[in-house]
């Protein structure tokens, strides 16, 4: 089974959009995840029924029983965050504050405070409109533990493909270099890297490209508007050069990138664009690779 997982170094480089794309042209042969459980939006691209939900659980929180609460103060005074202020003459917990780290509860002299386990999203398992599976999450707002909830995202696809005899997992990781993007490359058997011909789009590209270099994980890359800065786009080959990392291709500025998100569709599923056969060659080269 291989797991491919597409990333970027920042958000807004096409990622999502050349992900589903993969996706629709993988068809049944194929797993999908879409980790990037801050900021989900595959679904609006492959239209899911979202055929089952699950909450999910991570982390717990203090909680205060104000019935055997004695007012004395100390979950105030030792909290670190500031997360226990008194309102309306009772101790309260503020949920967004509060780490969970339990002291409170551990020097209660009543055994007033309860810590909590939280349900910080949900996760689903879908068809799609591409005949494959999608495993997708949605992590609550204020919520934390995101890698945590990418690591149960992966997991069950990692069981369906299993299941079903599956040969390729798609994972849609975050942007970004943080938890959620280290949890979406854990297991993989290839990376490919989105960018774009931008100073910053150049700088996050290295520095993501760092951190797959220390999982040892091979990495092919995508130039995505490839012609709106020649010169970037340039310095951008050298540094694939450089590296050993493959590249898969460049896609030029096209306007029917944004037409097709807008309309719910795939660029793929557009017989007349010219990008179509661009991003068919670009898998053909993925699945070659791998």
């Amino acid at each position: 089974m291989k797991e491919i997982v597409i990333i970027s170094g920042k958000g807004g480089t096409g990622k999502t959009s050349i992900t589903a794309a993969f996706a629709m042209l993988g068809r049944e042969a194929v797993v999908v995840a879409d980790c990037d459980v801050d900021a989900a939006d595959m679904h609006l691209l492959m239209q899911p029924d979202w055929s089952s939900s699950e909450d999910f659980y991570s982390g717990v929180i203090a909680s205060i029983d104000q019935e055997k609460c004695l007012k004395c103060g100390k979950c105030q005074s030792i909290c670190r965050f500031n997360a226990i202020p008194m309102i309306n003459e009772e101790y309260v917990v503020n949920k967004l504050d509060c780490e969970g780290c339990g002291y409170c509860a551990r020097i209660c002299p009543a055994d007033a405070i309860k810590m909590i386990e939280q349900n910080v999203g949900k996760f689903y398992i879908s068809n799609t409109k591409a005949d494959n599976k999608l495993v997708h999450a949605r992590l609550k707002s204020g919520a934390d533990n995101s890698g945590k909830l990418v690591a149960k995202v992966k997991k069950e696809a990692k069981l369906i493909a299993e299941k079903e005899h599956k040969e390729i997992i798609i994972v849609d990781g975050s942007p970004g270099i943080g938890c959620p993007v280290v949890s979406s490359l854990s297991g993989a058997s290839y990376v490919v890297l989105v960018t774009e011909p931008s100073v910053s789009g150049l700088h996050d590209l290295e520095r993501v490209y760092q951190l797959v270099k220390k999982f040892g994980i091979p990495a092919g890359c995508i130039i995505n508007k490839a012609d709106i800065n020649q010169d970037v786009t340039d310095r951008i080959m050298i540094f694939l050069s450089d590296n050993s990392i493959d590249h898969l291709g460049n896609l030029p500025y096209d306007e029917d990138f944004t037409k097709a998100m807008t309309e719910g569709k795939t660029i793929v599923e557009d017989q007349e664009s010219h990008l179509k056969n661009l991003i068919t060659e670009m898998w053909k080269k993925i699945k070659e690779i791998n």
